[in-house]
């Protein structure tokens, strides 16, 4: 019988808040829930006071206080905030700082080891003023670094980032860099499959920011709108090891084996065979690095025949062999 894993989500919406950086994340999480059901995000929306006015002029009602203690294992998402809001050419007044000011004293005294702080465009200004990013490298919107870099002089700011991860804490860049941030954050939660789809719902692309290797696989010839090929694509991810035939395939994409064939080169980019491989081999690394299972079931539970074609196909996608990965631990 299979377990659910829930994770409390806590949405911080400051004043002025920037509404695609409440909107984009939050919709990424609610489309997760809707396709699988091994994580549940559990969202609310929280704040100094139960409402704000967003970016562009609307009412966000309904905010709960800012939770104290924070649940084991909580998210904590950072909304950013416009320093003008449509239809009112005011700048922030007293009462917008003091909320401000208060969600810093509230981040600062409760965020602890074991929560994920994530901060959307310039909510990393809130954090860094809680003293949250210190040693921590990190990024916000590139009309902000460096404010980040004064209010925050012992984090590591970098500059032209999608986003970044360091440990607990993750940072984006301006506004739908958030939407890449929380893909990110649903495929190392949930499964790459589960973000591709997700990514697909939205009509996004899945980027990377800098060198993932270990979602880079699930997420290679991706970067298209085809269905079918999308069709194709979550079944080999969903279980990689199984052995797919052609005609299995091209049942799932409803069309023939060669014009499969034919589809699946134009639009992901690579054949189907070497697709299948790097899922396989992408897999059978995880295995070698969270197992201690000997390389003969290594290759089996990655779908290779035996550790020799595992071994072939790793060669044509890494330099070293797959036993130095293993000893490198």
């Amino acid at each position: 019988m299979s377990t659910r894993t829930d994770i409390p989500v806590v949405v911080v919406c400051p004043p002025r808040t920037l509404l695609l950086d409440v909107a984009g994340p939050v919709e990424v999480l609610r489309k997760a829930n809707l396709i699988q059901d091994r994580v549940r995000f559990c969202v609310s929306h929280a704040g100094p006071s139960p409402e704000v006015t967003c970016s562009i002029g609307l009412g966000l009602t309904g905010l709960s206080p800012l939770p104290a203690p924070l649940p084991e294992g909580a998210i904590v998402v950072l909304a950013g905030t416009a320093e003008l809001v449509l239809g009112d050419p005011s700048p922030p007044g007293e009462a917008e700082r003091a909320a401000e000011d208060a969600i810093v004293a509230w981040l600062r005294a409760t965020l602890r080891p074991g929560h994920r702080l994530v901060s959307i465009c310039s909510g990393a200004l809130l954090a860094a003023r809680a003293g949250l990013l210190d040693g921590h490298a990190c990024t916000t919107h590139h009309a902000a670094c460096t404010e980040l870099a004064a209010l925050a002089p012992a984090a590591r700011v970098l500059e032209d980032r999608l986003f970044v991860e360091d440990g607990e804490r993750l940072t984006s860049a301006g506004i739908t860099a958030g939407i890449d941030l929380m893909l990110h954050l649903v495929a190392r939660l949930v499964d790459p499959a589960c973000a591709a789809a997700v990514a697909r719902y939205l009509v996004v692309y899945l980027r990377r920011a800098g060198s993932d290797p270990q979602l880079s696989p699930w997420l290679d010839g991706r970067n298209h709108l085809h269905p079918a090929i999308h069709r194709v694509q979550d079944a080999v991810s969903a279980d990689p090891a199984r052995a797919w035939s052609l005609e299995t395939l091209a049942d799932i994409a409803a069309t023939s084996p060669r014009h499969l064939s034919r589809l699946f080169n134009r639009h992901a980019g690579m054949s189907l065979p070497d697709y299948v491989n790097a899922l396989r081999v992408a897999l059978a690394r995880d295995l070698l690095a969270r197992t201690r299972l000997d390389m003969e079931s290594v290759a089996e539970r990655a779908g290779f025949a035996s550790p020799r074609q595992l071994r072939r196909a790793w060669s044509r996608r890494h330099d070293r062999p797959p036993s130095a990965m293993r000893e490198a631990r």
